[in-house]
């Protein structure tokens, strides 16, 4: 009966775990930049945000002024995965960052 019990009680803890670790896989993906003043700087960056961005799935501009711009990939749960800072990319370099997570552009909208 005891062996029983602690059986039980070690089943029980793993399951625990195994349903509360963290999910790593990337959802989507949140921009976030200043709409103006850090795109006006960088025309290529400019030009991802304004003309790329709208043609993926999954993937929201979140308008922050005075914030630099940013690619923050996601989980279900909306938790940081990893984060990217985009100042020094050109507009192909961030949509290949974008492709090589997963996230392709719809096929009525292609680049």
């Amino acid at each position: 009966m005891q062996c029983f019990r602690v059986v039980l009680l070690l089943t029980l803890f793993t399951i625990n775990v195994c349903t509360s670790a963290k999910n790593d896989e990337i959802v989507k993906v949140r921009l976030e930049s200043c709409p103006g003043c850090s795109l006006n700087r960088l025309s290529e960056v400019k030009s991802f945000f304004y003309e790329d961005v709208p043609k993926y799935e999954n993937v929201e501009w979140k308008k922050i002024s005075g914030a630099p711009p940013e690619m923050i990939f996601l989980n279900e749960a909306d938790e940081e995965i990893e984060r990217h800072i985009l100042s020094r990319l050109t507009r192909e370099e961030c949509n290949r960052l974008l492709q090589s997570k997963g996230f392709k552009p719809t096929k009525d909208k292609e680049l």
